[in-house]
């Protein structure tokens, strides 16, 4: 059992506040003075009706404080606020901060196994409830820490990394139980989800994304395989959460390998799905499969989006995805059901979604792929792993999608092993030039897929998520370090200010005292944006929060 090392800065006589959250805390959401969730919310809709700062008065943002995150690995998680102070999470600490001065109240190292190469980052955010933060680490354990004290309650290991296993994502809170993911999509796993009681850390219950043989879904695997025990399906981003309906929904990530023929061309449920699950069992109740028989790595991993909107003059409850296969999905969250697509880049793998089906009409790039050729797809990702923006006044959805293609074709096969990286394909990226588009922030009818507007990015993409305020603002970020304010009517730029790194969070909003402010983090990290940005902006994470200059 590894021990989480509670460093000796606290302060000598901080008096806490109470730091007790409930689920019907969580539920609510609607003391503005909190952010106690991931997206601002149960429903991930990263949406707030705060307005003080507004169209007309955002150019006198400026920045109130700095903090450092002493880490260089990636900021990809955004903060979680509680009664002033502020909680936030790398892959190397976790930081209670004052949220008017950005003085840190306490700092507690992450102690990481030995041998562990892989770099230590955390996408989602820190997980608050009932007076602990609850995360993992890059060596897949989950914790709980006093919120007050910053000390290690407990902390359980739930995978081991010589199994290819690691974990990235925040956990969620729902009816009472924690639960979290793993990740490991490309190192021959199958992926799963756990619950948690917060308190003691007791192991509830264990969902598996992939059958085992005579349980539904298995017969989307080969018969007399094992294949399936390889097969992927990581659950490495975050859930939502209805409580209304006592569902939790969460998305999962590509077949393994991408070769389909070990798969033998099938399905392989549950991978490139939306699972809605029971949070006090883990019962799957419904599903969704985006992505079929996937070769494409086109994860289905980010959040699912709820919302309650008007289908045909009906209202109804659904769950919204910007899929990384690059379509826009509605569905039915009450029984998963489609009820629109449609795409929000340039798409070239398929040329729609049967609605009759629920199932991708196939070009020819597949049937080429699988016959050896090397193939362009479209998109290598429709977005790259950050949260949507739903603003429920307007009906849109705001979005940074990708605009860029993969090259790849069959590697020579080899034999399947836990833990090894198996893909089985060989990948690459095309020749790009500093003017070619990237990909584009977008304000896009989820029902219809019209766009209202669509701001193109060149030199680089973007992997910031997206925050939508009642002050007509929508807040993101650049990989170049701007952190910007746009018109939620234009896409045009408002604001921006310029940061150390590059922007890879989510911006949240709330109110102390009174005064609005906005949080984001700053850090260059990640795969793909280290990938794209690493030669153009250095590393170094911190947290940065402002409000309007007082007169």
């Amino acid at each position: 059992m590894k021990r989480i090392l509670l460093c000796t800065t606290l302060l000598a006589f901080w008096a806490a506040p109470v730091l007790t959250q409930t689920m019907q805390e969580l539920i609510d959401g609607k003391n503005t003075e909190n952010v106690l969730t991931h997206s601002m919310g149960l429903d991930r809709k990263s949406y707030s009706p705060l307005k003080q700062i507004n169209k007309a008065n955002i150019k006198k943002l400026v920045p109130i404080w700095n903090a450092s995150m002493m880490n260089d690995q990636g900021e990809l998680a955004q903060p979680t606020v509680y009664n002033g102070i502020m909680y936030a999470i790398n892959g190397k600490w976790t930081f209670a901060i004052d949220v008017e001065t950005g003085r840190q109240i306490w700092r507690t190292p992450t102690e990481i196994e030995s041998g562990i190469t892989r770099a230590a980052f955390n996408r989602g955010g820190a997980t608050i409830y009932n007076g602990k933060v609850f995360r993992v680490t890059i060596d897949n354990h989950v914790l709980a820490i006093d919120m007050k004290t910053g000390k290690q309650l407990w902390n359980q290991k739930f995978a081991d990394s010589k199994d290819g296993f690691y974990a990235t994502g925040g956990p969620i809170v729902a009816n009472g139980v924690l639960i979290s993911g793993v990740a490991g999509g490309e190192s021959t796993t199958r992926g799963f989800l756990d619950g948690w009681d917060p308190d003691t850390g007791k192991k509830l219950w264990r969902t598996y994304t992939i059958p085992a043989p005579g349980e539904p879904g298995s017969e989307t695997w080969p018969k007399n395989s094992d294949a399936w025990k390889y097969g992927g399906g990581p659950t490495w981003r975050s859930g939502s959460y209805d409580p209304e309906l006592d569902l939790v929904y969460w998305g999962t990530g590509n077949a393994e390998p991408y070769d389909p023929r070990p798969r033998e061309g099938l399905d392989s449920l549950f991978t490139n799905s939306v699972l809605a699950l029971r949070p006090k069992t883990g019962e799957v109740v419904c599903y969704y499969q985006y992505t079929p028989n996937d070769v494409y790595d086109v994860d289905a991993t980010d959040e699912q989006l709820l919302a309650d909107i008007r289908v045909g003059g009906q209202p109804r409850k659904v769950m919204i995805q910007a899929n990384k296969n690059g379509f826009l999905y509605v569905l039915d969250r009450t029984n998963c059901k489609l009820i629109a697509a449609h795409p929000v880049t340039r798409v070239n793998w398929a040329t729609h979604i049967d609605m009759a089906t629920g199932r991708p009409v196939l070009t020819d790039i597949y049937k080429r792929f699988a016959a050896g050729e090397e193939v362009e797809i479209l998109p290598s990702r429709g977005t790259n792993a950050v949260p949507i923006a739903f603003n429920p006044n307007t009906g849109l959805v705001y979005a940074s999608t990708w605009d860029i293609p993969r090259i790849q074709k069959l590697a020579p096969p080899k034999p399947q092993v836990f833990g090894a990286q198996s893909t089985g394909v060989d990948a690459r990226q095309p020749d790009t030039k500093p003017s070619d588009v990237f990909g584009h922030f977008a304000a896009i009818n989820p029902l219809t897929g019209e766009k209202k507007w669509d701001v193109p990015l060149t030199d680089l993409p973007s992997s910031a998520g997206m925050l939508v305020t009642g002050g007509g603002l929508v807040f993101t970020g650049r990989l170049t370090g701007e952190f910007i304010a746009l018109d939620e009517d234009t896409g045009k730029t408002l604001w921006q200010f310029k940061t150390g790194s590059s922007v890879n969070s989510t911006a949240i909003t709330y109110t102390h005292r009174g005064r609005q402010y906005v949080t984001v983090a700053s850090g260059l990290g990640g795969i793909l944006a280290t990938r794209y940005a690493a030669a153009k902006v250095p590393t170094g994470g911190s947290i940065w929060t402002f409000a309007l200059m007082q007169e």
